[in-house]
């Protein structure tokens, strides 16, 4: 039985690991631009799992994470192919923006085609070298400029598979939403491939607490899979919050937000959630949670418009339960890290 791996035309053997640049289209400069691949190809025979990230070019928290799990798998003691995708949309990357040149979402693209639009071309390149040759995917998200999301992941319904590996995983929330048409997940679905879609952090940032729970996440579901031994330095994971339905809270009015609540608070119907005022700070404007349930998403962004949504509160149950069990993970994130390590958000304009 032959047991190299075989990605864009190269064949890696077993307990090798190799980076592979699969050549995607010609640039206006004539050059080639390239998909990166770290493809670590286990001593022993197991499943095929690609982790992703930046599909979205600014959603770069993923980068952050992928990197963190290449530093600590070696391909010498994993059990089956595991593929590092840290950025899926390079133009998006490095033009800081969501999109690619033509304005497309790379992540409304799929399947693609090898003689379609730029995000085509992207879409059909990673899908066939990628996603088809996987059991399973981990494609790793966060929300939008001025926007921060609770870590969660997000699965398709009715999967009982999927509902058990994102239990593993261990994130805050455990979210089952409906697939769009276009999606890498849809396509997956379609296709038989499995995935974990996760949700964390602010675009063109990255934060401790969203990178530690995506990369302790990652290590416990590849050590459920049987890729690689139970890391013992890993904590004891919370049961997550599961929810399948949410509501936006949106501003009454525009004008300047002084915010009281954010993401993993528990909120009671009626509770205050942030006040919005004129620019001399006249006629505030009390923002009220309409359900109980959990915050998942927030605007950090103080100046909005009438009608911009402030607040994501998924329907939970016990959300004062949940809300406690979401301030421990951060405790104790935070109480593991070194003397002098700052906890601000770092973002593409700061020189460190």
């Amino acid at each position: 039985m032959d047991d190299h791996f075989e990605i864009g035309g190269q064949r890696i053997g077993r307990g090798v690991q190799a980076d592979v640049a699969l050549p995607v289209t010609t640039m206006a400069t004539g050059l080639d631009s390239q998909l990166a691949v770290r493809v670590l190809n286990g001593a022993s025979q197991g499943p095929v799992v690609f982790i992703s990230a930046a599909i979205h070019g600014d959603e770069i928290i993923g980068t952050a994470i992928i990197q963190r799990i290449a530093s600590m798998i070696a391909p010498g003691a994993l059990s089956g192919t595991l593929m590092l995708v840290p950025v899926a949309n390079i133009f998006g990357f490095l033009n800081r923006t969501r999109y690619l040149p033509d304005r497309r979402d790379l992540n409304r693209s799929f399947p693609g085609s090898a003689n379609g639009s730029l995000a085509g071309q992207f879409a059909h390149v990673f899908f066939t070298e990628v996603v088809s040759r996987s059991t399973l995917g981990i494609d790793i998200h966060s929300a939008a400029v001025h926007r921060y999301n609770l870590p969660q992941i997000r699965i398709a319904a009715g999967n009982k598979r999927l509902v058990e590996l994102a239990m593993t995983f261990a994130p805050p929330v455990v979210i089952e939403s409906p697939l769009r048409p276009g999606s890498l997940r849809a396509l997956a679905h379609g296709q038989g491939v499995e995935m974990l879609l996760m949700e964390t952090g602010e675009a063109l940032r990255f934060d401790r607490f969203s990178i530690d729970c995506g990369v302790t996440g990652i290590l416990r579901v590849l050590a459920d899979l049987g890729m690689i031994a139970p890391d013992p330095s890993i904590p004891e994971p919370h049961i997550p919050a599961r929810a399948n339905k949410s509501r936006w809270v949106r501003s009454a009015r525009g004008g300047v937000t002084h915010r009281v609540r954010k993401s993993g608070d528990a909120v009671r119907k009626g509770d205050l959630l942030a006040v919005v005022s004129g620019l001399f700070g006249e006629d505030p404007q009390e923002i009220t949670s309409p359900i109980d349930g959990l915050i998942i998403g927030h605007a950090t962004l103080p100046v909005v418009h009438q009608g911009d949504a402030l607040f994501h509160i998924a329907i939970v149950d016990h959300p004062e339960a949940v809300g406690a069990r979401i301030e421990s993970m951060t405790d104790a994130i935070h109480a593991s890290e070194p003397e002098g390590f700052a906890e601000a958000l770092l973002d593409e304009d700061e020189v460190l």
